[in-house]
């Protein structure tokens, strides 16, 4: 799938948004890719599932043997890459604020495991994640995720496969560029800002 099929995915489930918006990392964006709105279609996820999985070199996507996604984001983005992969699904979650396995998922000591993201902007959620399966006994060997706003910045520490990457410019709220000030923020995503 190329880069502008991917965004003619997101403009026909009118998920790509522009405005002023506050990132789960507290930076702001005139940009925003809703993944929740281009995956609430079953055969648009599993077609999107499907490129994810392919862009997964085989020597490691012949070793995957979980996903495991963080919640909420990435629940359906990780369920739909495991049905790609012919392999279980599972996320974490932070119910105290610090992700972590729950609901009677379990990894077994070294299972190897896609971490699966539905954004990556600064890498923040996806290495918590990572500590998260870590400490559950999984081994993470590569990261993946249906769009990287870092433009490939971001380093989550292991291989990283995202769908796109994306130039969109994000900022801190107090350096703001006088049009993206004058428009009100909108908090589109799923986690309060740090």
């Amino acid at each position: 799938m190329t880069d502008d099929e991917v965004l003619d995915e997101f403009r026909a489930a009118e998920a790509l948004l522009e405005g002023h918006f506050i990132l789960s990392s507290g930076l702001r964006s005139p940009r925003y890719l809703q993944c929740a709105r281009v995956l609430m279609n079953p055969a648009r996820g599993a077609r999107l599932a499907q490129a994810v999985a392919a862009k997964l070199p085989t020597v490691l996507r012949d070793r995957i043997t979980a996903v495991v996604s963080p919640a909420m984001g990435g629940v359906i983005a990780g369920q739909e890459v495991a049905r790609a992969l012919g392999v279980d699904a599972m996320f974490v979650e932070r119910p105290t604020g610090i992700f972590e396995l729950r609901r009677g998922f379990r990894l077994e000591p070294g299972q190897q495991v896609l971490m699966m993201e539905d954004v990556v902007t600064t890498g923040l959620s996806s290495r918590e994640a990572m500590k998260a399966i870590h400490q559950a006994g999984g081994e993470v060997i590569a990261a993946a995720s249906l769009v990287d706003r870092s433009n490939g910045v971001a380093d989550l520490g292991v291989p990283f496969f995202p769908l796109i990457r994306l130039d969109v410019p994000s900022y801190d709220p107090e350096s703001l560029p006088p049009e993206l000030a004058a428009i009100p923020a909108i908090k589109p995503g799923s986690r309060v800002a740090a």
